[in-house]
């Protein structure tokens, strides 16, 4: 009885070994650093999130996230592939490995984080679906949409939201559902929809897209909560947590005041949560696979997580969307960097 005993716990210990040591491969990183670029998949076009410039180069929030990722990987913003995909094949590239992580305004569910193969690795914004109509409609609010037309597209969590919320309201609607935002936005703006609906923060950045924004308004109702998170397919922590740290280092830095044009300076500071997030103090790029200054170089290269948002979705943007929840937990936001330590 004790041999087998013995045996048994050898078995579950060998198990248990494999297992960590699967969880723990460095496989991606590995690939990324031999191919000596960063796939990212991002969206066909979303003004403050996903865009490209008058030089034809890649822009925006999520963009920023990956371009955050390149540096503390490859010591480089600028290698980086983007791969525009829609909302119905963005977690397919990710399961396929066709891309290392999806920056792409995807809501963190419990059934995509368990049923999908995905992780996903930490929260960048948090926001609600929401409407936009005409201004001509005269509608103040939601509850006055009972029979209206409402477009949006497929494989997001608005159609489930939708239902869920009209059933509770004992509301009629019509939904009309298209593949590509484009072509959602095209139906709403032509007159097919009385209502287009999507996260608030994408409707401000489409509102801006249409012929005439002023004359559409977004409704003050938010009837869901849209956690969004960038995602890596499951089974590599240590890519997972590379991703997931790098979110965790650009939150750290604003709530310690460490910007992109003073990130040298600060590597000087006494303080020492600064020395650890900077590479200072201690070596936590190593457990990572990275070298010591990992955070600083994703900082430098794209500023704090303040200077991102603010930049493409906040006051330096045309879009003009308040901090609100994506604001520091110091300042009455949800936002609150995981200590490094």
């Amino acid at each position: 009885m004790k041999v087998l005993f013995r045996s048994i716990v050898a078995g579950l210990a060998a198990t248990v070994a494999v297992g960590f040591a699967y969880a723990q491969s460095p496989e991606k990183l590995g690939t990324v650093k031999q191919r000596g670029v960063l796939n990212c998949g991002i969206g066909p076009g979303l003004p403050g999130f996903y865009q490209t410039d008058a030089n034809g180069e890649w822009v925006g929030f999520d963009v920023d996230i990956c371009r955050a990722i390149a540096a503390a990987v490859l010591n480089d913003p600028k290698k980086v592939t983007f791969k525009p995909v829609s909302a119905k094949d963005r977690f397919t590239v990710v399961q396929t490995g066709e891309v290392d992580v999806l920056s792409r305004t995807a809501t963190w569910t419990m059934s995509r984080d368990t049923s999908l193969g995905l992780a996903f690795a930490g929260v960048v914004i948090y926001d609600g679906q929401g409407f936009m109509v005409r201004k001509k409609l005269n509608v103040a609010s939601t509850k006055e949409l009972n029979g209206a037309t409402i477009c949006t597209t497929t494989g997001t969590t608005t159609e489930l939201n939708l239902a869920d919320y009209f059933n509770t309201l004992k509301l009629k609607y019509e939904l009309v559902l298209f593949e590509k935002t484009d072509e959602a936005i095209s139906a709403y703006s032509s007159g097919r929809c009385d209502a287009y609906t999507t996260d608030r923060n994408g409707l401000a950045a489409e509102r801006l897209r249409l012929p005439d924004p002023e004359e559409h308004i977004i409704l003050p109702e938010m009837i869901s909560k849209e956690p969004l998170s960038p995602a890596v397919r499951q089974g590599d922590f240590q890519w997972f947590n590379i991703v997931k740290w790098t979110i965790a280092a650009l939150i750290n830095a604003e709530e310690l005041g460490v910007t992109r044009a003073n990130v040298d300076e600060m590597s000087k500071s006494t303080n020492p949560e600064v020395r650890r997030l900077l590479g200072v103090e201690g070596d936590f790029g190593k457990p990572l696979g990275l070298p010591a200054d990992w955070a600083a170089r994703a900082i430098k290269a794209v500023g704090n997580y303040g200077e991102i948002f603010e930049r493409n979705l906040g006051k330096d943007s045309k879009l003009k969307i308040s901090r609100s929840l994506n604001n520091l937990w110091t300042k009455g936001g949800l936002m609150y960097g995981l200590p490094i330590r």
